[in-house]
């Protein structure tokens, strides 16, 4: 299976957009980092998004003259709506899998199967791709916003551009 990986642009203030949703100041001057992120962008098979992000980028995309429309507009997309996280929290495994074992002997396994438990898996992502770039908002859209608790991350790899943005691959630890 491939990995889920997310690609966003943050603010060195760790903002993903201001408080009215823009993100003007990710699309800077430096050639290198914008290419950079270009070609990321088209090793991509499918662009996730929320409902309200998906409405804000379909009414841009379509008629940009922006390097970045071919793989906007090429690429599949699947939108997901934020009820997805609390749907997840609701998820009981435990009573499911002593469910399950109730149900031997009518066709269904008495054992978890291989791969039960990501059914209330919640961090589905596998690689944080980040494209830091030097602007700071001030206030604005947290990345991170919903973590319970704080979360270790490991570094892959790390690229500074001419312009100032750093390019930084994670893998949660």
């Amino acid at each position: 299976m491939r990995d889920l990986i997310l690609k966003m642009s943050l603010s060195i203030d760790g903002f993903v957009s201001d408080l009215e949703g823009t993100n003007k100041w990710m699309f800077g001057s430096d050639q290198e980092s914008r290419a950079w992120a270009v070609e990321i962008t088209w090793n991509a098979s499918l662009h996730i998004m929320g409902s309200r992000r998906f409405l804000a980028m379909a009414a841009f995309w379509p008629t940009s003259t922006l390097e970045f429309a071919p793989p906007m507009n090429q690429i599949p997309k699947a939108v997901f709506p934020r009820q997805g996280p609390a749907i997840l929290r609701n998820v009981n495994t435990t009573a499911a899998l002593n469910g399950a074992r109730a149900n031997a002997g009518t066709g269904q396994s008495a054992e978890p199967q291989p791969g039960a438990g990501s059914w209330a898996e919640a961090y589905l992502v596998d690689q944080f791709v980040l494209g830091v770039h030097p602007v700071a908002l001030g206030k604005g859209l947290p990345l991170f916003s919903e973590l319970a608790a704080p979360r270790r991350f490991e570094l892959v790899s790390s690229k500074a551009f001419p312009g100032g943005a750093v390019a930084q691959i994670y893998r949660p630890a």
